[in-house]
């Protein structure tokens, strides 16, 4: 895991602020936050061995991070705890209809450069999966792929919080992950164009990934490569807060696809996980471990769903 942590501080409203509106909120609560965090915390529940790599403050929230890590068994020989800058944070406003609005403030995480990922080449040799986000330098998380690609790892990177890349070499990406928002600003085009996702995603693959997964919300996953595309359908499920379901469909993808299933074995059983999440509020709480994504799966082929 190429890592983010942000300590999350949550508000509940009855909805999404408008620009300039003041409104009265509720259960403010301090939660684990982060993509990386969430990621190798869905990850290591899975079952995967995970080792993370990345920066947190030398404070009380950066502290609460390394006990996190400690209790989800997660190798974390590869952080740098600093002085330089306080841990991440980031600010949710969450609605009771299971939408939301997040603003991270890197904090350490920007400080997060090549010579960290040098230091932990071990680790990377010794893993089956990379997995990547940008709430972190960019180029710090291109040249943890770039190092993958070296040691003929499986790499992934989930382009979120979303950055134009259409001037950037992915080649050394074998899987993209956006969703379908963050696709159209990776590929430099506006959000609300009305170009499809396959003319999206041929924008994505001339910057040399080898292929897309874009989630697709309830319709599910579709992957679109140089061959043409296909659609993973999806497990419906009354949604209850989505927070954090991309970060864990991205590391239940990646902990499928170490375990030596096949992508789209993977992406169902991403699918599986993230609707799983959907289930229950917040991103930590809401991830689930091994043995209730399999009873899942089965309840839904038992039900013929």
């Amino acid at each position: 895991m190429i890592g983010s942590y942000a300590k999350a501080l949550v508000m509940t409203t009855d909805r999404i602020p408008l620009e300039g509106e003041t409104l009265i909120g509720r259960d403010y609560r301090g939660t684990f936050g982060g993509k990386g965090s969430d990621m190798a915390v869905q990850a290591a529940r899975l079952g995967a061995e995970v080792s993370y790599i990345g920066v947190v403050g030398n404070d009380g929230f950066g502290n609460e991070f390394i006990q996190l890590m400690k209790d989800e068994n997660v190798d974390i020989s590869g952080l740098r705890v600093t002085d330089e800058a306080a841990t991440g944070t980031g600010f949710i406003i969450k609605d009771t209809s299971a939408k939301n609005v997040i603003v991270v403030a890197p904090g350490a995480n920007s400080l997060f450069g090549k010579e960290d990922i040098d230091r932990a080449q071990a680790m990377i040799r010794d893993c089956d999966v990379i997995l990547a986000q940008l709430e972190i330098p960019l180029d710090t998380a291109l040249y943890a792929m770039e190092i993958g690609r070296q040691y003929g790892k499986t790499t992934i990177l989930n382009p979120a919080p979303a950055v134009d890349m259409t001037g950037c070499d992915l080649s050394n990406v074998d899987i993209l992950t956006p969703n379908e928002t963050e696709a159209r600003v990776a590929a430099g085009i506006p959000v609300e164009s009305s170009l499809s996702n396959e003319v999206v995603a041929d924008i994505l693959l001339k910057t040399g990934c080898g292929r897309i997964v874009m989630t697709l919300g309830d319709k599910g996953a579709g992957v679109f490569d140089r061959e043409g595309s296909y659609l993973v359908e999806p497990y419906r499920i009354q949604v209850t807060d989505s927070n954090g379901a991309g970060d864990c469909f991205n590391a239940a993808l990646a902990s499928s696809l170490a375990s030596g299933r096949t992508l789209e074995e993977s992406i169902h059983y991403a699918n599986a996980a993230a609707a799983l999440c959907c289930t229950k509020w917040e991103t930590v709480p809401s991830y689930h471990r091994a043995d209730q994504v399999e009873a899942f799966i089965q309840s839904f082929h038992k039900e013929g769903l």
